[in-house]
């Protein structure tokens, strides 16, 4: 018989990923029907009692505490998880501290301040219904911020970044999984060379493509700057995309600006354009979606992640072809059905099959594209990473096995004759996603759809992108020089 087990510690915060991952680990013992650690608020109370997790004590905690909830068959395996949780929240990241021996760690912004005097930047991590109080402390501190935190209001949002721009700081996010700075990665980005060119996005994974790209060309980054989901819409004004602006223009270690965004608001895009003209260096703008642009002199648009990063380094990638053996099975129908880690990915695969003349669905359209549902017939491309897939749970990028029953239900369905992929390389990521992937893979019947994958990443990243590739195409997957390609073979596959 099934048991629930809640434990509580008072006042103790512990970041949401490290936390996810522990409930992951906590999923793979004997006995063990689910987990979540996490911080009281009252949407992942919400959570937990959903998920039938939330009981007893676990129902009277604040949105200071931290909640252990377990779900097992029996006393005993409930037991040995919640140990088995004491014992991971002693290194909730799984690594050495990076405190000097002795160190005692700050526990408060004051304090990190007093112990880095000479730092510029804050990293907000904390629950949303905190992470407008925290970055507010930073910027009155003088500290530019980035704020990693979701479920900040538009509202709380606008007045941070208005008063940034008055104190002439800078407000990365909220929601914010991506930043290069001075070439040190944060959150969710990739190891790429430092350069001449500068990137702004109001996408994560858009930041990081871009930037691969870029290093496959041979170039550098001089910073890579998020600026959050919503910035360029009509309640932010584009206020932190304005403020990168001015200072990838006064950079001397930046050439040349590429912006990545899906359309702006009409009024924020006019005043975004306005400001890349007047700034003077050739500025690319990526507006997925968004229809050809009249644009100012100096500024010039790209329909796709690949030809942002071909414009900004003067080269090309080329596109590789499918080996012949790569073809629809016979008796399978020619639907595509896209599986994405990457919003922005998701995005740009819309674009190139849009191109293509075809009709495409999905959980998150660009313009001309059409939203899905249940009686959705044609091709999908789905963002794994929204909150209907992740709600709960963690990011596909920190654990593929999101992805697995999406992938399992297309390979499956005799209309799909083409699955798209993305992996997604970097700090904060999964150590190994593409070996996750070729292991849920390697014993897939035969007939089934062709898989297509595209890899986004260096070989200076935790996972080296050539081994990634390397486990891919070991399990008869192709992998394309990039999303665009893959979305381009899928469509030609389409088509034929």
């Amino acid at each position: 018989m099934s048991v629930v087990v809640n434990e509580v510690r008072r006042g103790v915060y512990l970041d949401s990923v490290a936390l996810m991952r522990i409930a992951r680990t906590l999923e793979g013992l004997d006995g063990v029907e689910s987990a979540g650690l996490m911080i009281a608020t009252p949407a992942n109370r919400q959570i937990l009692a959903e998920a039938g997790l939330l009981v007893g004590e676990g129902r009277q905690a604040g949105s200071g505490d931290l909640v252990i909830a377990i779900k097992a068959v029996g006393n005993t395996a409930a037991e040995a998880a919640r140990t088995e949780a004491e014992r991971l929240l002693q290194n909730p990241m799984g690594r050495a501290s990076l405190a000097p021996s002795g160190a005692v760690a700050p526990r408060t912004l004051r304090m990190a301040v007093a112990a880095a005097g000479d730092a510029n930047l804050a990293l907000i991590s904390v629950p949303g219904d905190f992470a407008a109080a925290e970055a507010r402390k930073a910027l009155r501190r003088g500290l530019n911020v980035m704020i990693f935190s979701d479920n900040v209001s538009v509202a709380e949002e606008a007045q941070l970044k208005r008063e940034a721009a008055s104190r002439g700081l800078l407000v990365m996010g909220p929601d914010c999984g991506t930043a290069i700075i001075a070439g040190v990665p944060l959150a969710f980005a990739n190891r790429v060379p430092r350069g001449d060119i500068g990137l702004i996005g109001a996408s994560g994974t858009g930041l990081q493509e871009v930037s691969c790209l870029i290093a496959r060309l041979g170039q550098g980054v001089s910073h890579a700057i998020g600026v959050g989901g919503r910035d360029l819409k009509d309640e932010i004004g584009g206020t932190s995309t304005l403020m990168a602006l001015e200072l990838l223009a006064a950079d001397p270690a930046t050439r040349h600006i590429v912006l990545i965004s899906k359309p702006p608001a009409a009024a924020v895009m006019e005043r975004v354009l306005a400001r890349a003209e007047a700034i003077g260096k050739p500025v690319t703008v990526c507006f997925l979606g968004a229809p050809q642009l009249t644009l100012p002199a100096g500024v010039g648009q790209s329909a796709t992640l690949k030809a942002a990063a071909e414009a900004a380094c003067g080269g090309t990638l080329m596109i590789a072809a499918l080996p012949p053996g790569f073809v629809i099975p016979s008796g399978r129908g020619k639907l595509v059905r896209g599986l994405f880690a990457g919003g922005s990915l998701c995005a740009e695969a819309q674009v190139v099959l849009l191109r293509a003349g075809l009709a495409v669905a999905s959980n998150v359209p660009v313009p001309g594209a059409d939203a899905f549902g249940p009686s959705t017939q044609g091709h999908v491309m789905i963002d794994l990473g929204d909150d209907v897939y992740t709600r709960g749970r963690p990011h596909p990028m920190i654990d593929p096995a999101v992805a697995e029953a999406s992938l399992t239900e297309a390979l499956a369905d005799a209309r799909i004759g083409v699955v798209l992929l993305d992996v997604v390389l970097g700090t904060g990521g999964h150590h190994d996603p593409a070996g996750y992937l070729a292991g849920v893979l390697r014993h897939r019947a035969a007939g089934g759809p062709v898989i297509i994958a595209s890899v986004t990443g260096t070989d200076a990243d935790p996972q080296v992108r050539s081994r990634q590739v390397a486990k891919l195409e070991a399990v008869g997957i192709w992998v394309a020089s990039c999303n665009a390609d893959a979305a381009e073979q899928a469509a030609r596959l389409a088509t034929r």
